[in-house]
């Protein structure tokens, strides 16, 4: 019953807009022809197809033509005054009838054209709601891959020095191993507890997010020499199927270092040349003289190398150089070496970097001070 009435009100508001149209020009008198009254029926019509539709379109359009016949009407009856006003009332009346008809026709496409657009925007927000739900539930999937990774990473470079250290505290207590052990034997698990408790240390460390504050490091005159020969004898189990190349070009001078700390820059580095270059082939470690009363130590390995728009990235907390893997799957990393030797070397006032003139596997060159060099503050942010 409302939509009837709706109709119906349509068709009366088109009717009555020409019968008040057709009112206006007589009130105007003789001074509107029949030229004018058609322009003003005919605004009048489209005005009526745009709001009100087809039918009451043409409903005006009949009422328009009636009204505009007053024009042809001979004041003595319905006769036409002229033969030749059929033609224009005819006209008029197929006109009109044209015009409202394409003015709801028009209005219809209108109407058409804007519900399509509001389909269409419904539809792409659906779309969007529907990649944000997969792009989310995506992300759930890759953050419960990276968890797994992580702990698979963090499980394996936890569980190396904690080996080390269980297994020296067993051989310390077994019953009746006093009357086994020399106490050089004593003093050497001792040393190994105390050097694999400060390496569990510095991961530890290194999985910190501060930047900030300094650990004082206790800077000692030390020989390159003897810090190269403890790294490599605390990576003999990863170096022992390659061949350890070492050189020294010129002479040396005595570093001021933190041993502990410079001797796991270079066991980090070893471990990942052993880590990427395929066994059998060369690890060349190499220390020369540097400028600004530096030594400059480098390990070399015939690995596949780093991408030159990666060299910087590598020693990011965390970072990975994307499709790289270890020739030993049971090792894996988690991105926080590299990371923690550039913290220990940048502490003692040296710096890192990745060989860029290296035309095959990867060259990593770190400077550290001297005995000559200039006194330096040496923190490690912890």
């Amino acid at each position: 019953m409302p939509t009837t009435l709706r109709r119906l009100g349509r068709y009366g508001l088109a009717l009555g807009s020409v019968a008040v149209a057709v009112a206006v020009l007589e009130l105007l008198g003789s001074g509107v022809n029949a030229p004018i009254a058609a322009q003003v029926l005919l605004l009048v019509l489209i005005i009526d197809g745009s709001l009100f539709g087809t039918g009451p379109a043409i409903a005006a359009s009949i009422g328009a033509a009636a009204g505009f016949s007053r024009y042809f009407v001979t004041p003595t009856g319905f006769a036409f005054g002229d033969r030749g006003d059929w033609a224009q009332l005819l006209s008029f009346i197929i006109l009109a009838v044209v015009v409202g008809e394409l003015a709801a026709r028009a209005e219809r496409r209108a109407r058409e054209a804007q519900e399509g657009r509001q389909e269409i925007a419904r539809l792409y927000q659906e779309l969007e709601g529907a990649f944000d739900h997969a792009s989310e539930a995506e992300a759930l999937r890759r953050n419960e891959r990276l968890k797994a990774a992580l702990l698979d990473a963090l499980t394996h470079n936890l569980r190396t020095p904690l080996t080390s250290i269980k297994a020296s505290v067993t051989a310390l207590i077994a019953p009746g191993r006093d009357a086994v052990l020399s106490r050089e034997g004593r003093d050497e698990l001792l040393h190994v507890i105390d050097e694999e408790t400060d390496r569990l240390n510095r991961f530890i460390e290194g999985l910190s997010a501060a930047d900030t504050g300094a650990q004082p490091l206790t800077p000692k005159p030390v020989g390159v020499e003897e810090i190269i020969r403890v790294s490599l004898a605390r990576a003999e189990t990863l170096t022992r199927d390659y061949h350890v190349q070492v050189a020294f070009t010129g002479t040396l001078p005595t570093l001021s270092v933190d041993a502990a700390s410079i001797t796991e820059v270079l066991y980090i580095l070893l471990d990942n040349a052993s880590k990427y270059a395929p066994p059998g082939s060369a690890i060349r470690v190499a220390a020369l003289p540097a400028s600004d009363r530096q030594v400059e130590l480098s390990v070399a390995d015939d690995g596949p190398g780093i991408p030159a728009e990666a060299r910087s990235q590598v020693f990011d907390r965390f970072f990975r150089v994307p499709g790289t893997q270890s020739y030993d799957p049971r090792r894996k990393g988690i991105g926080l070496g590299l990371s923690i030797a550039r913290r220990l070397v940048e502490a003692h006032g040296g710096r890192i970097w990745i060989d860029d003139a290296s035309s095959s596997g990867t060259t990593v060159r770190f400077t550290v001070p001297t005995t000559a060099s200039n006194s330096l503050q040496i923190g490690v942010a912890s």
